[in-house]
Formats: structure tokens, C-alpha cells, sequence
């Protein structure tokens, strides 16, 4: 059966329900864990969507620099970077967005889903200045969803664990892959 035939009913005659807690961890706001969570996260990965594409960006800064405003609401600083601003643009098409936060040696992650906007205002900007790094604009996520991730995937891969990394860098370098992509 193709995936284009697939329905949701087939699929949960294939795997069956999540046991009832699994379903009952999603929150609907962030708590003490979630803040504790993402204050210590040096790095998510930001997806958005325009209605049609999609784009996961990786974002990442000292921990902390994703801030808990409340309980509801997410800042995130918007550092200057390759200037594609793919997430920025879909925001503006389409505000629904997700994260998913990581914390080195940590196997378990935690996943926020919500709707975002763009805010440019200086004075609110400067508050999230980094060093000399003043954010452009300021990501602000109203929290419909977060909760914790267990963490079978990371550990399975052995991401934390140094042993399984690679003795070398085991692909090509930045530079060789831009200029592969780039001279069409």
C-alpha cells in the first residue's frame, strides 16, 4: 500500500494507540521543566512553513539565549546570519511553527509547537543584544503545545556518546559542497 493510499485508520491498525500517557504528557503552556529545559538548550531546531515547503533551521547561541517570557510565550532573537531568512519569510506566509530543543549529553528533548510573530521594534531588540550582536528582529511564539521528548532516538545514535563519532570529518568539506551546489 502506497502512502498515498495510506489512511489514519490504517495506520493505527499497523502500530496501534500511544499508551494513555504518552497522549496525556503534551501541556498546553511551559512549566518549571520546560523552562528548566530550554534555558539550558544551546541549540533547536526551528521549523516553519510557508502553507506548501517546509524548512528546518538549525538555531543555536550560549544557553539561555531562547528566553521564557511566561508561561505562554517564547522570545527568540533573531542573530544575523546568511541572510536567506527562509524562516522569517514562512512565518509571515504561515505563523504555525515547531522546535525542538536539545541539551548536550541529554537523551531526552522537549518539543514546542506554536504560532509565531515577527517583531522589529529597536528598543525591544536591544534588550536581546548579545556582545555587540543586536538582533534584527525578534521571534515571539505563543505556546500551544511543548513537551518531553524520550530520548530512545539520540541514544540509539549515540550522539552524546564519543565513541561513536567519527575519528575524521567523514563528509566533504563546506566549501567544496557550496561550490558543488553553487556552479550549475
Amino acid at each position: 500500500m502506497s502512502s498515498s493510499k495510506m489512511t489514519v485508520e490504517r495506520l493505527r491498525e499497523i502500530y496501534g494507540n500511544p499508551h494513555p500517557s504518552v497522549a496525556a504528557k503534551v501541556i498546553d503552556h511551559l512549566d518549571e521543566y520546560c523552562r528548566e529545559f530550554i534555558e539550558n538548550s544551546p541549540f533547536f531546531v526551528f521549523a516553519t512553513s510557508d502553507g506548501t515547503k517546509l524548512d528546518a533551521s538549525p538555531k543555536g547561541d550560549p544557553s539561555g539565549f531562547v528566553i521564557v517570557e511566561d508561561e505562554h510565550h517564547l522570545i527568540i532573537p533573531d542573530r544575523v546570519g546568511n541572510n536567506r531568512i527562509d524562516g522569517l519569510i514562512n512565518i509571515v506566509m504561515h505563523p504555525n511553527v515547531a522546535m525542538i530543543f536539545l541539551i548536550p549529553t541529554v537523551n531526552e528533548t522537549m518539543r514546542v509547537n506554536g504560532v509565531a510573530e515577527i517583531i522589529e521594534d529597536p528598543a525591544i531588540c536591544e534588550k536581546y543584544k548579545l556582545g555587540k550582536r543586536t538582533p534584527k528582529t525578534v521571534i515571539r511564539v505563543r505556546v500551544e503545545e511543548a513537551f518531553i521528548h524520550c530520548g530512545v532516538a539520540p541514544h540509539k545514535g549515540g550522539l552524546w556518546e564519543p565513541k561513536t563519532w567519527p575519528q575524521n570529518r567523514p563528509i566533504a568539506s563546506l566549501g567544496e559542497i557550496f561550490k558543488a551546489h553553487t556552479s550549475a
